[in-house]
């Protein structure tokens, strides 16, 4: 009988341990989730940003030798990350890709200038920048015109910088929930070894003692919990890098591993410290609270 009762009591106290791990990997899950999402919402921000083009028109008369030469010097710029050098012809063929026809044809001549597009790094991709380079650029004789949306950058920056409130909040909270959530599991988790805890202090086990092998046990679940969550996240990545090709853009493996990083210390963190605040909680009741 008795050894039927300590295979009950086995099976229901790794039947906790069991729901315990899994709970706290579901709740990683979501803190990795919006891990991703992040680091893909500065990804995309940046990548919003640097595909702003600047096209910069040059004078009829100026040689394509000297036209390169520009494109070094731009090129050579803190502020630019890329150019493009658009050729009289590539921009009648780009044209006429767009309206269907052709129009030098048509006409009987092409013209269209010799132009650069210019594209800014994302820390630079705001009005004010733009109006200084213009400015600089607009000083060469050799260029005649320079083009680029002013109200879509506005716009862009505005709601960039909503989106980007709104999800840092959004995380705040989410990450305030989330350690509630593990704390609770834990919590209920030792709740069933609360009897375990008073007998050993009864017999003269030290409070450290005691705690030791609990929050060994958090750790150990918080590091599997963390886990599980990496393989569902990563098993996400995958999936979801199959149904939409264009995410490998902004795709950093780097940052992908520093989220998986904090997902798992996280879970030894928050594991381990809800068991400690826990155990202490049965450790300091009198006997006959425990029944309460």
């Amino acid at each position: 009988m008795e050894e039927f009762e300590a295979s009950e009591s086995s099976k229901k106290t790794k039947s906790i341990y069991i729901s315990t791990v899994f709970g706290i990997a579901m709740v990683l899950l979501m803190v990795g989730l919006l891990g991703l999402i992040l680091v893909h919402a500065n990804k995309l921000s940046r990548y919003v940003k640097e595909n702003i083009v600047l096209n910069v028109y040059v004078d009829e008369g100026a040689h394509e030798s000297d036209v390169l030469q520009l494109q070094k010097q731009l090129e050579a710029n803190p502020m630019v990350k890329t150019t493009q050098y658009v050729s009289k012809e590539l921009a009648a063929r780009n044209l006429e890709k767009d309206l269907g026809e052709d129009f030098v044809k048509f006409l009987g001549y092409n013209p269209l200038s010799q132009s650069l597009d210019v594209y800014l790094k994302a820390d630079y991709a705001n009005n004010t920048d733009i109006e200084k380079f213009k400015t600089e650029l607009l000083k060469n004789p050799m260029v005649k015109e320079v083009k680029y949306q002013q109200s879509l950058v506005d716009q862009m920056n505005q709601n960039l910088t909503s989106i980007s409130l709104f999800i840092l909040g959004f995380a705040v909270i989410f990450v305030i929930l989330s350690v509630a959530l593990i704390n609770n599991t834990i919590r209920l988790a030792i709740y069933s070894q609360r009897f375990l805890i008073k007998s050993m202090q009864l017999v003269g086990a030290t409070k450290g003692f005691i705690r030791k092998p609990f929050i060994l046990y958090g750790i150990w679940h918080g590091i599997l919990g963390a886990l599980i969550a990496i393989m569902i996240l990563m098993i996400t990545l995958y999936v979801g890098q199959k149904e939409i090709p264009d995410l490998v853009v902004l795709q950093d493996y780097t940052e992908f591993g520093i989220v998986f990083v904090l997902v798992i210390g996280l879970g030894i963190f928050i594991s381990a410290f809800s068991t400690y605040l826990a155990v202490n909680k049965y450790l300091r009741l009198k006997i006959f609270n425990l029944y309460r």
